[in-house]
This record gives structure tokens, sequence and C-alpha cells, in this order.
């Protein structure tokens, strides 16, 4: 769980030029925001997009584990299993809720 915590921030830095890209496409023109809007609208362009809120949702829950960790809370190994499949669930049920959202 550890690995895919900075995993998941690189992901995280490596998404922000996509934020950036997309706001230099907008700066840049119509015509350049529609060729933006058409490659992220792609079928890989949406599953970049996934993995990016898949990562942040990851990112921020395991972020929240790692802050009950150094109250001193979590550390037996069941406690910790337990709460490394919480994190995974969080993370996709939230991913999942959120692209419910922007569907609709």
């Amino acid at each position: 769980m550890s690995i895919l915590h900075r995993m998941t921030g690189v992901a995280l830095s490596a998404g922000s030029l996509l934020f950036i890209g997309w706001l230099v496409a907008i700066a840049s023109g119509e015509r350049a925001y529609e060729l933006f809007t058409s490659v992220v609208g792609s079928i890989l362009g949406k599953l970049v997009i996934a993995g990016f809120v898949f990562a942040l949702y990851y990112h921020l829950a395991n972020g929240i584990r790692h802050l009950f960790w150094d109250a001193g809370k979590g550390f037996e190994m069941q406690q910790a299993r337990r709460s490394g499949w919480a994190v995974v669930l969080v993370s996709a049920a939230a991913t999942v809720g959120t692209w419910y959202a922007t569907l609709i």
C-alpha cells in the first residue's frame, strides 16, 4: 500500500500536466480546446482521467490513514490490513461516484 501511495503521488504530478494542458487549450482558442477535448474524450483519454481520479482519491484516503498512523493508531496487522482494504474500496467507490455524477 505504501508504494502505491508513492505511485499515486507521481501520477497526480503527471496529471497536473494534463490540467495545465487544459488551461493552455482554453487560452489558445476554440480550435485548440476542441482538439484537447477530442483527445481527452477518446477511450484512452477517459481511461487516463479515470486513473487520475482514482489516484486522487487513493492518495487522499491513504494520506488520512497515514495521519492515524502518525497518531499511533492502527498499527496492528489486522487493523492495518483492514484499513488498507478500506482505502482501496473507498477510492474505487469515490471514483465510480465521481464518474456517475459527471455523466448525469
